[in-house]
């Protein structure tokens, strides 16, 4: 199994389809071909060789598309960065990675001189935007004009495909590293269930494509054929305009951006009749919203996928037919055609059902490691099981309920945010002498990142100051949005502080125990 067989096959049964959509630029999947033996030929030149690491920074676009291609065609290693970071955070995954290549587009073209002084192991950059060249940097359509095409590697099996970042619990960013087998058990798995992507169909890129979630999508739009049609980036207009123009009948939203699109009026104009799938993740949907998204999207099925990106990244799946059960709408959905699940101890032991212990997950899956940390991936995977840090349990037909993260980790609008590292930066304000970070509850994000903080013996600050403050060191969307202080934190007996206490005043009234 590997990447670039759907290509392969697009090429050779679809040559004249659309492979792409991009505003005004069609290429179909012949060109595609084309162009993505062309831009491996132009990274083998560039000195990419078996494992090496090659990074993008961009919006979506099709050229992020061949980037996806062209990488595992020229043997290498996929490194898409996050696009939310900070040039500090972006350059730490570079440098961590080892990339010596990085594609960078007009958007993120004015962070290079930062990336590249905090990230010495970056030695080219290939720019694939439209505007012009920055110094010192090769423009993308000159190499593919430049460069013939060359054999496709048909790199895969358990190859790594990828290293993709998460947060980090400790501070810093983990890379989990995917097989080419990881990715493509996850998507056929997915697809398998019969409400994942319709086959032939056209999907809709509007998540941002540098994260795992997209990533999937993108893999099984691929094994089922069809046509990728991509906008820049998310905006409710944009998205239902190109739903209605394009003929789009797949898409992956996360529940914020199912939010925006039923409630903007400038999207209300356009007929979104032809949506066949939504695919959503990232957190479960509330009931008002899904009414909502029901009225405006007649046609179009719900499925929830449940799971993270060291699972490739699904788990489990609540399937249309689910979302019309009330009981089961709070549910994660049950265990994928790929996946095994399963809800156990503190001693890895299996719990009755109805029984709240850890979600763990077990299959082809399962991603190979943390890049450089034996030890933490050795923590995470155990006897094969990937210990997902949430805590849940399993009703007796096999659905699976989130009732709180065990890591911490909180969900602000479908983005991961780890609270270690945003207690990391609120620390290195003078004012603060000690604090903790949570989740709580918000009508528009799902949770809100919001600082509990202990001040310094006569120091003074402002939620807004601390939040100004910790921006300088982490990405906005990681930045509280909201602080209080207090006296002290509530500490265990070992000397923890107890998180579940500072909660409980927010998630009481919650109709669940996490959003």
């Amino acid at each position: 199994m590997y990447l670039t067989q759907s290509l392969h096959r697009a090429a050779q049964q679809t040559p004249d389809a659309a492979a792409t959509i991009f505003g005004d630029r069609v290429r179909t999947w012949s060109e595609c071909l084309d162009r993505v033996a062309r831009l491996a030929a132009a990274l083998r030149s560039l000195g990419v060789g078996p494992g090496d690491r090659v990074a993008i920074l961009a919006l979506n676009s099709d050229r992020y598309h061949e980037y996806l291609f062209a990488v595992p065609w020229a043997d290498g290693v996929l490194t898409p960065a996050n696009i939310r970071w900070s040039p500090a955070e972006i350059a730490f995954s570079l440098q961590d990675a080892g990339a010596r290549v990085l594609l960078v587009d007009d958007a993120f073209a004015p962070a290079l001189p930062a990336i590249r002084a905090a990230a010495p192991v970056l030695d080219t950059v290939v720019f694939c935007g439209d505007g012009a060249v920055p110094e010192g940097a090769l423009a993308y359509e000159d190499l593919l004009a430049a460069h013939d095409p060359v054999p496709d590697a048909r790199r895969g099996g358990d190859a790594p495909a990828g290293i993709w970042y998460t947060g980090g619990t400790t501070g810093t960013p983990k890379g989990v590293v995917l097989s080419h087998t990881n990715l493509l058990m996850s998507a056929l798995g997915s697809a398998a269930s019969g409400e994942f992507m319709t086959p032939g169909g056209r999907l809709l890129h509007a998540a941002p494509m540098f994260h795992l979630a997209d990533g999937a999508a993108w893999v099984a739009r691929n094994a089922v054929g069809g046509t990728h049609v991509i906008v820049a980036m998310f905006t409710p207009r944009g998205v239902a305009e190109a739903i209605a123009t394009h003929g789009v009948t797949d898409v992956l939203l996360v529940p914020t951006m199912i939010q925006m699109l039923v409630d903007a009026p400038d999207a209300a104009e356009f007929d979104l009749t032809g949506l066949r799938h939504l695919i959503y993740g990232a957190s479960p949907i509330s009931d008002a919203v899904l009414e909502r998204a029901a009225k405006r999207l007649p046609t179009t099925e719900f499925t929830q996928a449940y799971g993270m990106t060291e699972l490739s990244p699904v788990a489990t799946l609540l399937l249309p037919a689910d979302h019309r059960v009330d009981r089961l709408r709070r549910a994660a959905g049950r265990a994928a055609p790929h996946a095994e699940v399963r809800i156990v101890d503190a001693e890895d032991t299996e719990v009755p059902r109805g029984t709240v212990g850890e979600i763990v997950s077990r299959g082809g899956h399962v991603m190979l490691g943390y890049w450089n940390r034996p030890a933490e991936t050795a923590q995470a995977v155990r006897d094969g099981w990937m210990h997902t840090g949430d805590g849940g349990y399993m009703d007796d037909e096999g659905y699976v309920f989130v009732v709180d993260r065990i890591k911490d980790m909180i969900v602000s609008g479908g983005e991961n945010v780890y609270s270690a590292e945003v207690e990391n930066a609120l620390a290195k304000h003078p004012a603060v002498a000690s604090c903790a970070v949570i989740g709580v509850p918000d009508p528009e994000w799902g949770e809100r990142v919001h600082a509990v903080v202990v001040l310094a013996p006569g120091a003074e600050a402002t939620p807004e100051e601390l939040r100004e403050h910790t921006k300088t060191l982490i990405a906005g969307y990681k930045a509280p949005r909201s602080a209080e202080f207090v006296d002290a934190l509530p500490l265990s007996g070992a000397g923890k502080i107890l998180k579940r206490e500072l909660r409980a005043k927010y998630w009481s009234d919650a109709d669940r125990g996490v959003s």
